[in-house]
């Protein structure tokens, strides 16, 4: 899919930029890519201008929503398909993402891209195949280029998910000729594809799977034995698990997955919200 070029709108960006025409100033200096650089809009009555292309100034905007331009109007990065999936704003700039109102990546701590940075240095990517199981926006893949991977091989299940890729500039393009085609982006459900990977093809794997209740498959035993399979002896995985219903049930999903991966042939350790594991 081609990469979205335009602006991106949030709230307060909005109410800048029409504070800036209100006062009669001729430009406005800011961020229209979700804090990934900043740039000048040139500011006439009824439009403005941002990378050589004329714009309405846009309407009264929803909080925690972020908008592009579609062509005719600013409409929000969201879809619906069954399930609703929105690009949403952080206060860090690279935005995270919905699915029913369930943010999927952490950011109460900090930007959910310095977050995939940590948990990408704990596998050690540099000069290595690192496979990504659930792409998601690309944050694990964007941390393993910048950090030196050979190669990445991601998948992604849900079509809505890539296309939110196309709209985020903090995601990686997989066909940008900088990353010399290290990135290997694929439409597929790893739970299944994860079949045709060689065995001991893999160097290193991070695993972000989405909550058990929606993806319990990628949590099972057989999948955690097709982990052990793809991972030569002494690859890292990350598999990140977070806490979810242990103040409501008492459940400790961390240490049920790392008795699994130890099943499975790896030595685990809890780290940071999940599990890191040593193939063995």
């Amino acid at each position: 899919m081609p990469r979205y070029i335009g602006p991106l709108f949030v709230r307060a960006t909005a109410q800048a930029l029409l504070a800036a025409r209100d006062a009669s100033a001729g430009e406005w200096s800011g961020s229209l890519d979700l804090g990934l650089s900043q740039g000048v809009a040139l500011l006439q009555a009824d439009v403005w201008q941002w990378r050589g292309m004329r714009y309405p100034y846009p309407p009264s905007l929803k909080d925690r929503t972020i908008y592009y331009w579609d062509g005719d109007e600013f409409v929000p990065a969201a879809r619906f398909s069954g399930s609703l999936i929105k690009l949403a704003p952080t206060e860090w700039g690279a935005p995270t993402f919905e699915i029913d109102g369930i943010k999927m990546l952490p950011t109460s701590k900090q930007s959910p891209f310095e977050d995939a940075r940590h948990k990408v240095a704990l596998i050690e990517p540099r000069g290595k195949r690192v496979l990504d199981t659930c792409g998601g926006l690309g944050y694990f893949a964007a941390c393993c280029l910048q950090a030196g991977a050979a190669r990445i091989d991601s998948f992604e299940k849900n079509a809505d998910v890539l296309w939110l890729r196309t709209l985020n500039p903090w995601s990686p393009d997989a066909e940008d000729p900088a990353n010399e085609g290290r990135l290997q982006l694929r439409h597929a459900d790893v739970s299944l594809a994860i079949s045709q990977v060689a065995d001991a093809s893999i160097d290193a794997a991070l695993h972000d799977p989405p909550r058990f209740g929606i993806a319990g498959e990628l949590y099972s035993q057989v999948f955690y034995d097709q982990l052990a399979r793809v991972l030569r002896r002494g690859g890292k995985l990350f598999h990140y698990t977070g806490s979810p219903n242990k103040l409501t049930t008492g459940r400790d999903v961390p240490r049920e997955v790392a008795r699994r991966l130890e099943k499975a042939g790896f030595k685990p350790q809890l780290a940071l919200d999940g599990v890191l594991a040593l193939r063995r």
